[in-house]
């Protein structure tokens, strides 16, 4: 969904296109000359480009700091940038004439390197025997209570970045971070890292050149720390902290008052609570002996058939170090764990004694799948040693049989593994793409764990789209796809009141699209054929197709309504809507229209509705008759949509 963003001003440079390569290793040097900046000249600079610089200390800070904790740092670097005192002044070089216009400017110079010396120094490594940079602290200001702020999520290709700059040294962040995104050519790049204090700026620029040109994504809202999205921290130990805090407070009052009474005050018979209350709920949750472990037939007598009919599986279940670990981490992750949560997912530890699913080792990881009745949690180490430790989480609450099919045990060099349901007899894999293909059979272990196979989550293109394929012990036959969470979405199709199991030829021509609900705490995603109408130009008929993606925490569905034309390798979306009923349950109507473009090289807008819909209205024209509508238009024309029921009622179309 379009969503705002706060952008930072580019460099006011010479114009180059977003997608060319940055300036090479022929940049003139600069003149001799230098320009004294005093403290109001760096001031205007930093407010001018405030946004700019704020990212360009977000890209160039180590890694390890933690999304929420680079954010603050990178602020608070870029407000440490003007000269101190209001008469000091400062002597840069002057790099008016070199290329940069006004981003060349002295104030500008030197509040940048004044940015870029700080996030360097943020990332040495602290010594004993010498006393901590500025730089190298906690940020004094600002300061966020409660909250922790990352930048939105970009895509695949934002990500792998992310992954080949954090593998890079300061200085060669650095060096890539003013190639790309100040569009500096590498003598100046030479320049600004030696005056930022780099020991090595040639060996910061050959470490750069492995990463690639891949400058335009640095302007990602995945690297903007002046756009973000908003999360709780640990609520259940931010609680406990602050319910800690006030016993502490009154234990404290308590005792001032004890020693300001007379004689020997209430006694050891008084109404005073022990120093420290234990909660045997929270106990138990941590004790690997009290987790439920179901039998491995009791889903075949029992009333429910989801993840509570699960049955322990694993070589590693009597692992109880292992099962402790995972447990420990769920309670409370350290810093050095990496934790995934859905959209909606509670955190903190299970209210009491989860249950085991799964405890074994899967590829080079040792991996521990755990149920509290809300959530599956993914616990995984690697097989040596406790270092790396990642917990995913996933809210599962009502789940049915057709939801609690699979679960992701990991992933791994673009592939994914499963761990089937008892109930499934037969799985497989099947192209989207390819509904005439048969679907490839699918091994799996006496444990219910599947082969490896290629995982659309992790894919950069869509040539091909795999889907989990489950057959039941009843025969029903189940499709389900990996959207980068630990459930599969179940795939479903047909009217949204009647829904049935989707074929491979209800996704032929919309799988693609699915790549829109990657990692938003999807339960099912639904694909509707609803209309279909004749082409002006005598081509083929046009195919109408609404798919809805609903959520596990009910808010949040996603609507796409795309259109597939003949020859088409994939539908065109027309519209697309977020948290509106439409193409649901309880709205199984839908309207959406298209410009397009025939083959003589005429305009038109297509229009389609539902079939309850009785005529469509296009940006005031006469109403048409029908739930489709065909009209002459202009290119670029801005399309509004109404539509009339067999009831009367008004239906406004998906935007």
């Amino acid at each position: 969904m379009p969503s705002s963003q706060s952008t930072s001003p580019p460099p006011p440079s010479a114009p180059t296109p977003r997608d060319a390569p940055a300036p090479g290793r022929t940049g003139r040097p600069a003149g001799p000359a230098a320009a004294v900046v005093d403290v109001e000249q760096a001031e205007a600079a930093l407010v001018e480009h405030y946004p700019r610089l704020v990212r360009l200390a977000y890209l160039v800070l180590p890694p390890g700091l933690g999304r929420s904790r680079r954010v603050l740092t990178a602020h608070a670097l870029a407000q440490r940038a003007l000269p101190r005192g209001r008469a000091r002044a400062a002597v840069v070089p002057d790099q008016r004439g070199t290329g940069q216009g006004r981003a060349g400017s002295p104030g500008y110079t030197y509040v940048r390197g004044q940015v870029l010396r700080a996030a360097l120094e943020a990332g040495l490594p602290l010594r004993r025997r010498a006393w901590p940079k500025r730089a190298q602290l906690p940020p004094g200001l600002p300061q966020v209570w409660g909250l922790r702020l990352f930048p939105r999520s970009g895509g695949a290709d934002e990500l792998a970045l992310d992954q080949r700059l954090a593998a890079l040294s300061g200085p060669a962040r650095a060096a890539y971070v003013l190639r790309g995104l100040e569009r500096l050519p590498d003598d100046e790049v030479r320049r600004a890292l030696a005056a930022a204090g780099a020991a090595d700026p040639d060996a910061a620029l050959t470490e750069a050149d492995g990463v690639g040109a891949r400058y335009a994504l640095l302007e990602s809202p995945e690297f903007d720390p002046c756009s973000l999205q908003a999360r709780p921290t640990d609520l259940v130990r931010r609680r406990q902290h602050l319910r800690a805090a006030a016993v502490a407070a009154v234990a404290a009052l308590v005792c001032g008052a004890l020693l300001a009474m007379p004689g020997d005050g209430w006694g050891p018979d008084g109404a005073a609570a022990p120093p420290y209350a234990k909660n045997p709920a929270a106990e138990a949750a941590l004790d690997p002996a009290k987790l439920t472990r179901v039998a491995p037939a009791a889903w075949k007598r029992s009333p429910r058939t989801d993840f509570t009919a699960w049955p322990a599986r694993g070589e590693l279940t009597g692992d109880t170090a292992l099962l402790r670990r995972a447990l420990a981490v769920w309670a409370r992750p350290g810093a050095s764990v990496r934790v995934s949560a859905t959209p909606g997912t509670p955190a903190g530890a299970p209210p009491g004694p989860a249950q085991l699913l799964f405890a074994g080792e899967v590829d080079a990881a040792r991996v521990v799948l755990l149920h509290d009745g809300l959530r599956v949690a993914r616990y995984a180490e690697p097989k040596e040693g406790t270092g790396g430790a990642a917990l995913d989480l996933a809210r599962t609450d009502g789940a049915t049989a057709a939801d609690a099919g699979a679960v992701v045990l990991g992933r791994s060099d673009g592939n994914v593994r499963y761990l089937t349901a008892p109930w499934v007899r037969e799985a497989a894999v099947r192209d989207l793409l390819e509904p005439s293909a048969a679907a490839a059979p699918l091994t799996r272990g006496a444990d219910g764990v599947t082969a490896p196979f290629a995982s659309p989550a992790l894919a950069r293109d869509c040539r091909t789209w795999n889907a989990l394929q489950l057959r039941d012990r009843d025969g029903t036959t189940r499709l389900a796809t990996d959207l980068g969470e630990l459930v599969p979405a179940r795939l479903t199709a047909g009217r949204p009141d009647a829904p049935r199991e989707a074929t491979a030829a209800d996704w032929t021509r919309t799988a693609c699209s699915l790549a829109a609900a990657r990692s938003h705490g999807v339960r099912a995603v639904h694909a509707w054929s609803y209309a279909a109408q004749p082409l002006p130009d005598g081509s083929g008929q046009a195919r109408w197709v609404c798919t809805r993606a609903e959520t596990w925490r009910g808010a949040g569905s996603r609507v796409l309504a795309q259109v597939v034309t003949p020859g088409a390798t994939a539908g065109a979306v027309a519209a697309k809507a977020e948290g509106v009923p439409a193409c649901g349950e309880r709205e199984p109507r839908v309207l959406a229209g298209v410009l397009w473009k025939a083959r003589t090289g005429d305009w038109y807008v297509l229009a389609a509705g539902s079939e309850d819909v009785t005529s469509v209205r296009v940006s005031g024209r006469d109403p048409v008759p029908g739930s489709a509508a065909v009209l002459p238009a202009e290119r670029g024309e801005r399309l509004h949509l109404t539509a009339r029921l067999a009831d009367g009622t008004r239906l406004t179309s998906l935007h």
